[in-house]
């Protein structure tokens, strides 16, 4: 994201108030310009910047003042593209005649309307191009190889003496251009990944496709090997507060390597001490070094079925950073004081030096919570019993507390794979989250929002996580398909508090639709960021939030590691706001941009995983629930977390009309299939290069169930 300068900030402030096109000569005299070359060069970086649009009869006009949007190509078709809003807003449908000739991954400027099926647009502008490279399977259509593009568009692929021969059925990426004359996209292939009907093949092309990058350069790495081998040297220590004695211990997956945070509960006089104990990366990674260069360029870790792809390299993540048991390790401590019901009444931040007695997993803990653990467990867990113990009864007064605070329990709807020892996935089924899960989370949260307390407090340079109030409009169309469901929703219409949402949410606990009005609501809320400003965080219900707890996969928590380090090392906040502030500003907006890259990135792979693993089941039943309904047809989705559509064109004939909501129904026989309602299913098919998975109504009677 661009950063503005006194000057550029200027025009686009005064190009704001105006609403329609102005004559470039005239602004110049409006705003009394004497450097002309200057105010041009101007121009033309905030047009760059999708700010501005200009003209070539020299007219200008900006993006915000005319109402325009700015966003993303993000998937396109023979007759229509779709872009994706920066500011967060629904994906906008523009027609292939509004498109200006945009490819998938190009910046534009788009104007948008309402229409009765959702947002539309046309593009104003392409500010910036992205590299013209898709993914996509090599196909054959009248002889002739094709390029069947991911995001849902077909290319002929160029008959060249190019070295790279891609044959039908390879995945690939391929290079876009457009013909001499501007009328037909063509393409080269410039990477072969391998058969399209693997998912693991997939995933390498789609991380390639969104620009992740997935290897280290060689400086990076022998920097992280040399800071790994160096170790935890005595001159490291001095000056820290020694917990080595402590009964400190670490609860993560049992896969898990990157081990970021620690633990330990006590009773106090009147209520609980909670320390939260995080790897000290910034003890190690300093500012603007290659290391924290390539972290700042990451984002953060990306999580895969089959693999990892961490922000930092293995010799810090795995290694020196990694709170590994039974060994001296530097940690970023956050102390937290509670009453006997729960309320934080202190907080302060230290630098200290841990040693972990216990390498925690949750699905042991849990069976130690719950009773059923073996004497091997408890044999493990012995030396920190005690501290787990306290730690359990103040978690579940943090839980009671959130409550009262009115956070919004949204159901998990993750999918956990398990794949063999191909990379192919042979399992599939939801992610369960037990007490430890969520014991571990409050901890979490705890911290993080400590240290927001304390940045807000000293007026620190930083960077919150926001979460901002849903959009009524957003709201009022989630409370419209609850109705349908026969779910009472006035309490999310108008401006509702997270409170209001979180009822609806008890409400419909434990029902067959719980999920659905879920994930309902949860679409209807605005996307989490990062901004420099403490924006509050809604669905926690919290005036301050940050991420403090995860230096080692996020780099949110690595720059705001090395503000509170310079902080409570004595800095002031004046010097400390000098040194970082635009460093800030660059830091939570490449941050933002970057963890939705991510998430794309994860939700894709995921879909191929899920694709690969329902293939081994063409032709069987199921029983499923109707999550989600468009013009086209409906989604259904599984016990085992696996999602598919049943396409109009496979239901039987009627004349199916779409109410624009949650349901299709045909207006001659009057069947209707709506969100919520529990059918049976037979898979049709499973296409692993695209990661979509068709159903087929099971059974001549296609029986619903209607809630």
């Amino acid at each position: 994201m661009m950063q503005l300068t006194e000057q550029q900030q200027f025009i686009c402030d005064e190009l704001r108030q105006k609403s329609k096109p102005a004559r470039i000569d005239k602004i110049i005299k409006e705003l009394g310009v004497t450097d002309i070359a200057d105010f041009m060069s101007d121009l033309n970086e905030l047009e760059r910047a999708g700010e501005l649009i200009t003209s070539k009869k020299n007219n200008i006009i900006s993006v915000r003042g005319a109402g325009m949007k700015k966003g993303q190509i993000i998937s396109m078709s023979r007759s229509f593209c779709f872009v994706k809003q920066d500011d967060g807003g629904e994906d906008v449908y523009i027609p292939a005649g509004d498109s200006m000739g945009a490819l998938p991954g190009d910046k534009v400027v788009i104007s948008v309307y309402s229409d009765e099926k959702g947002p539309c647009g046309k593009v104003r502008n392409i500010y910036r191009y992205g590299n013209r490279t898709a993914v996509g399977t090599v196909k054959r259509f009248h002889g002739k190889p094709e390029l069947h593009a991911d995001a849902c568009y077909q290319v002929p692929i160029e008959i060249t003496k190019n070295k790279i021969d891609a044959h039908e059925g390879d995945k690939i990426m391929a290079k876009i251009k457009y013909s001499p004359d501007g009328r037909k996209l063509t393409c080269s292939a410039v990477k072969i990944y391998g058969d399209a009907e693997c998912a693991r093949v997939c995933a390498d092309a789609i991380i390639d496709a969104l620009g992740i990058p997935s290897k280290f350069g060689e400086e990076v790495l022998e920097s992280a090997k040399a800071i790994n081998a160096a170790g935890v040297a005595p001159e490291d220590i001095n000056g820290r507060l020694d917990l080595r004695s402590e009964n400190i211990f670490t609860i993560d997956g049992s896969d898990a390597k990157d081990l970021d945070d620690a633990i330990f509960v006590r009773r106090v006089k009147g209520g609980y001490e909670l320390s939260v104990h995080i790897a000290d990366v910034s003890h190690y990674v300093r500012d603007g070094s290659p290391l924290d260069l390539e972290a700042l360029n990451r984002g953060t870790s990306v999580y895969f079925a089959d693999r990892v792809i961490p922000m930092y390299p293995e010799d810090i993540s795995n290694g020196i950073c990694s709170l590994s048991a039974h060994t001296d390790k530097l940690a970023f401590s956050a102390f937290m004081t509670y009453d006997s019901e729960g309320k934080m009444l202190d907080y302060r931040f230290e630098k200290t030096v841990i040693n972990s007695k216990v390498r925690g997993v949750y699905s042991e803990v849990n069976s130690l919570l719950d009773g059923t653990a073996s004497p091997e467990i408890e044999q493990k867990y012995a030396c920190v019993r005690d501290a787990l113990s306290d730690a359990y009864e103040l978690y579940r007064l943090l839980e009671n507390s959130s409550d009262r605070r009115g956070t919004v329990h949204f159901s998990s709807t993750e999918s956990r794979f398990m794949l063999d020892e191909n990379g192919v996935c042979i399992g599939l089924k939801e992610r369960e989250s037990g007490p430890a899960e969520k014991m571990i989370e409050q901890f979490m949260i705890a911290a993080n929002t400590a240290a927001a307390m304390l940045a807000e407090r000293a007026k620190l340079p930083f960077i919150y996580r926001v979460h901002e109030s849903p959009d009524p409009e957003s709201l009022e169309r989630a409370a419209m398909l609850l109705r349908v469901l026969g779910v009472d929703s006035r309490r999310i219409c108008g401006n509702p508090k997270p409170a209001d949402i979180d009822r609806v949410l008890s409400d419909v606990s434990g029902q067959p639709y719980e999920e659905i009005v879920s994930n309902v609501l949860l679409r209807a809320m605005a996307k989490a960021r990062y901004d420099i400003e403490p924006l509050g965080h809604y669905g926690l219900a919290l005036k301050n939030y940050c991420h403090f707890t995860s230096p080692i996969r996020r780099y949110p928590d690595s720059f705001i590691h090395r503000m509170l380090s310079e902080y409570i090392g004595g800095k002031t906040p004046y010097a400390i706001m000098k040194k970082y502030y635009a460093q800030s500003v660059d830091a939570a907006a490449l941050s933002s941009e970057y963890e939705l890259r991510a998430v794309n990135a994860e939700r894709r792979t995921e879909d191929c995983y899920m694709a690969e693993y329902m293939s081994k089941f063409i032709g069987e039943e199921f029983d499923g629930t109707v999550s989600h309904v468009l013009e086209n047809g409906f989604f259904v989705r599984l016990s085992n977390s696996a999602e598919g559509m049943v396409h109009l064109e496979d239901l039987p004939y009627d004349e199916y009309e779409y109410d624009g909501l949650a349901s299709l129904k045909g207006r001659l026989g009057g069947k209707c299939f709506r969100v919520g309602d529990r059918i049976r299913i037979r898979v049709a098919a499973a296409r692993i290069a695209t990661g979509k998975v068709a159903f087929s109504l099971a059974g001549s009677g296609y029986q619903v169930e209607q809630y």
